[in-house]
């Protein structure tokens, strides 16, 4: 199997060291990804390639920038069937899995290149006399950007759409999980005319990514960290990120509440959760993972719950005939059945699913959740959802919001101003009314609060995380001193 190597400088290069790691196939076993494990020189040669190419590149105009972001979504749309090859062999994930992500990333390209000539700046009043005063937008730097492997290529586009787009230049560390799939992005974007230099990718084996990423965020040409993963490796990277003084946009972990009012359209709602708690096997920071219904609906609305989640059904994605695919390993899958099986001994009822084989598990749902369970306050990241009856709103609403994570939400009920209302009260940075939880658009602000992160991805949002804002006047030098 051919080696994949470091993106630095516009060259593929081997490590320095000659070392690689390899990446199997989560169902079979089987080999998948041979790819070259990074050394700190190749981190600090990537970083450098990145800094020798921000002047140049800082200083193309918005039409030259967009036409090359135009260029690489058309690239990446037309190198799908290598994503979805990629994403089968290193996470398990469906054909609908990866044509989605494809996609939506392809999309978040488009929108980055609207963005290239939204930079804009205002002129501000001055108290002194013949002052122009302005405050201007401009790029940074160096970014390093992180993402996961779950959603690989729409959040590894996320993590260099915009950053390029406003003219700064990146280094990418790519997942130990999914190295190819990430490669194929900057091979996209290398194809759509991304200059040699500007966009770089540093693979590496798992033992080594905390000197790595340390080694990255310690740079003095890195100037921005963007990373996407969990709430665990997100407080390291928020804690190196403070200890270099380096402003970093963090996008981490979940645990979705759906709240079903007694006035809620229940087919629809059963649709959305469905999609929202399952969709890629519940491995989404916004599943839905906790659905609160209120009594007077709660026995309709869970039979019907129950006969959708027991039609999902979990299977080898290459055979293309379940809408579930594999969990992302044989330790995520164990520790998921362990999350069920707590959750049985303590009270819950399981209405369905709940076996699993090696990494394939089924939907599950379970009933009669606790706060004496794991997967009460444990993000799951697995094909499980969660059912809380409860007797008023006021206990929904203490429900969702009793979790350290707030990252997206739902509300279902047909009365839209009262659902509204309940909305306002989640602690979330998304919610949705009578929508799914997993829900994603190029040019919104998408982003957490609490242990969910902070910052935002999207449009204008984007804008204001990758560059930065200067004040700069022009005087006439008729002033008067008082020395």
């Amino acid at each position: 199997m051919k080696q994949l190597g470091l993106l630095i400088g516009g060259e593929f290069v081997g490590s320095s060291s000659g070392e690689s790691f390899e990446r199997q196939n989560p169902i079979t076993g089987e080999l998948a990804t041979v790819a070259a494990a990074a050394t700190i020189d190749d981190a600090v040669k990537a970083v450098n390639s990145a800094a020798a190419a921000f002047p140049e590149w800082s200083n193309t105009t918005p039409k030259e920038r967009r036409s090359i972001l135009l260029n690489a979504s058309q690239a990446l749309l037309n190198r799908k069937e290598d994503f979805v090859a990629a994403m089968a062999d290193e996470i398990g994930a469906t054909r609908a899995w990866a044509e989605f992500n494809v996609g939506l990333a392809a999309d978040m390209l488009v929108e980055a290149a609207s963005i290239t000539t939204q930079i804009t700046g205002e002129i501000l009043p001055s108290n002194r006399k013949g002052s122009h005063s302005m405050a201007i937008r401009q790029p940074v730097g160096v970014v390093l950007s992180i993402a996961p492997w779950n959603a690989p290529v729409i959040l590894g586009v996320r993590s260099i759409a915009a950053p390029l787009a406003c003219g700064n230049s990146i280094v990418m560390k790519t997942s130990e999980i999914c190295p190819k799939t990430h490669m194929l992005i900057l091979e996209s974007l290398q194809e759509g005319g991304v200059p040699a230099g500007v966009l770089n990718g540093i693979s590496n084996a798992p033992a080594q990514a905390g000197e790595i990423v340390e080694k990255l965020i310690a740079h003095n040409a890195v100037r921005r960290v963007n990373f996407t993963g969990s709430t665990r490796v997100g407080r390291v990277i928020a804690e190196t990120a403070g200890r270099y003084l380096k402003p970093a946009l963090l996008e981490l972990g979940g645990k979705a509440p759906a709240i079903i009012l007694d006035d809620a359209d229940l087919d629809h709602a059963v649709a959305s959760i469905a999609f929202g708690a399952y969709m890629n096997q519940g491995q989404i920071c916004m599943s839905t993972e906790r659905v609160i219904v209120v009594d007077e609906i709660a026995d309709k609305f869970v039979e019907k719950l129950t006969e959708k989640v027991k039609s999902l059904k979990a299977g080898n994605p290459s055979e293309g005939n379940t809408p579930l695919g594999s969990l992302v390993d044989t330790t995520a899958a164990q520790r998921v059945e362990s999350l069920i099986s707590d959750a049985v001994s303590k009270g819950a009822v399981l209405l369905a699913g709940g076996a699993r084989e090696e990494t394939i598990m089924d939907a599950c749902l379970l009933d009669h959740v606790n706060t004496s369970m794991r997967i009460f306050n444990e993000e799951v990241f697995g094909p499980v959802a969660c059912v809380f009856r409860v007797g008023s709103i006021d206990e929904a609403v203490r429900i969702a919001n009793d979790t350290e994570y707030g990252l997206s939400a739902a509300v279902f009920g047909k009365d839209t101003t009262r659902a509204m209302s309940v909305a306002k009260r989640i602690e979330s940075g998304i919610c949705h009314i009578n929508g799914p939880t997993v829900h994603d658009e190029a040019q919104v602000p998408f982003g957490g609060v609490k242990q969910s992160g902070y910052g935002r991805f999207g449009g204008s949002a984007g804008i204001n995380e990758f560059t930065e804002v200067r004040w700069v006047t022009i005087q006439d030098g008729g002033l008067h001193y008082p020395i």
